[in-house]
């Protein structure tokens, strides 16, 4: 019973001296830490004052303790070997052939019994895949169109992709006679180019990722399922600057017929490849975790004038760790980018940032009130974006 007085005295009179704000922390990163985490192998985690209970994480996770004192949340924990990545900034051209075809719109047909779009009463949708018609692979407009030119009117069963799952449906094309032919009513797209910037090669496998975001269709806003690709040398030639309610652009071209890399994949966090040829313009430096990320100076690698990058100072103000892909807030702070550029422009999409020597993420977009400032994704979300896919 004494040492229950005791022990309440103590807790009153820490409360007294602390108050409840330690309380108070503790719930407010509870919401704003993310729910798993890598560390280095064998070394405990510590992120916003918040710190696990030790280094060896059970199967279970870890938890977080503010101060190591007062419970946050339990977090997982996943343990890593250092990963060395070699910054980029280059520009860099992509090539892209969608897996099938992508629906972009609708368009009526002129019929001897009136106007009708086929592809609605089939329940086709925008942003759908075609990925198949009468259980033959499509691959291109051209295949497709040929489909249902021969079709003679015969209903075609189209195999669609919608949200990751796939399913028939049956159009019957109508003959237009205006254009004397069968149609579909179908606006379709297959392929797609572009310009970004590489973030960061991996001289370990040849691997490279880019962007930070994904590749979209213009025209429905859906990411554009890859179904093959490559990465081209591209030289940029000038740059549209930027300003308050108009985003700059960078301007290019690509410079070589023969591509320099294959393209694997098109996800949230980014476009994702392998290069025939190792890229060295800067030396390997470690990845940073998302943790050891702080608000302040850092350093973005980007190229605005030929095809070789240059560092620009910048400042981290803002992270979030709960975000997917908006993981941080930067701002240009280079009087020479931004006399430039006016700050981020369209095009810089992946130009590696840089902090204490360590690779952090990339800028990403834009904010189109403020060309200065921007979002941008973290490494380890690009590096490990398999996992969280």
């Amino acid at each position: 019973m004494h040492f229950r007085k005791i022990l309440l005295s103590g807790i009153t009179a820490f409360l007294a001296v602390c108050g409840l704000q330690p309380v108070c922390r503790a719930f407010y990163y509870a919401g704003h830490l993310a729910d798993s985490y890598y560390v280095k192998s064998g070394e405990i985690l510590e992120v916003s004052h918040c710190i696990a209970d030790s280094s060896d994480i059970p199967d279970s996770g870890t938890q977080l303790k503010l101060f190591g004192i007062f419970p946050v949340k339990q977090v997982a924990v996943q343990p890593s070997e250092e990963v060395l990545l070699v910054p980029c900034g280059q520009p860099f051209g992509v090539r892209m052939l969608m897996n099938g075809v992508m629906v972009i719109g609708f368009g009526e047909i002129e019929t001897s019994s009136g106007k009708c779009c086929p592809a609605v009463p089939a329940g086709i949708q925008e942003g759908d895949m075609i990925t198949a018609v009468n259980e033959q692979a499509l691959h291109s407009t051209e295949e497709l169109q040929n489909f249902v030119t021969e079709s003679g009117g015969t209903p075609l069963q189209m195999t669609i992709c919608r949200n990751e799952n796939f399913f028939d449906v049956t159009l019957k094309p109508e003959f237009s006679l205006s254009e004397n032919c069968w149609q579909s009513g179908l606006w379709v797209r297959d392929s797609t180019a572009g310009i970004g910037t590489m973030t960061y090669y991996n001289p370990s496998d040849g691997s490279f990722g880019g962007l930070g975001h994904p590749i979209c269709d213009p025209d429905t806003g859906k990411i554009i399922p890859l179904g093959s690709g490559t990465a081209d040398n591209v030289t940029i030639s000038g740059t549209i600057k930027g300003k308050s309610g108009s985003p700059g652009q960078l301007q290019g071209y690509f410079s070589a017929e023969e591509p320099v890399g294959t393209l694997d994949s098109n996800e949230e966090e980014g476009i994702f490849g392998h290069l025939d040829e190792p890229v060295n313009a800067f030396p390997a430096v470690p990845m940073a975790f998302k943790q050891e990320i702080t608000l302040g100076d850092a350093v973005i690698l980007t190229t605005v004038q030929g095809n070789a990058p240059q560092p620009y100072s910048a400042k981290i103000t803002a992270i979030d760790y709960t975000d997917s892909s908006q993981n941080m807030m930067i701002q240009i702070t280079d009087p020479v980018l931004l006399n430039s550029t006016g700050g981020i422009v369209q095009g810089m999409s992946g130009s590696p940032i840089l902090q204490n020597g360590k690779l952090i993420g990339a800028v990403t977009h834009v904010f189109v009130s403020d060309p200065a400032m921007g979002y941008a994704i973290f490494a380890e979300s690009m590096y490990y974006h398999e996992d969280e896919n």
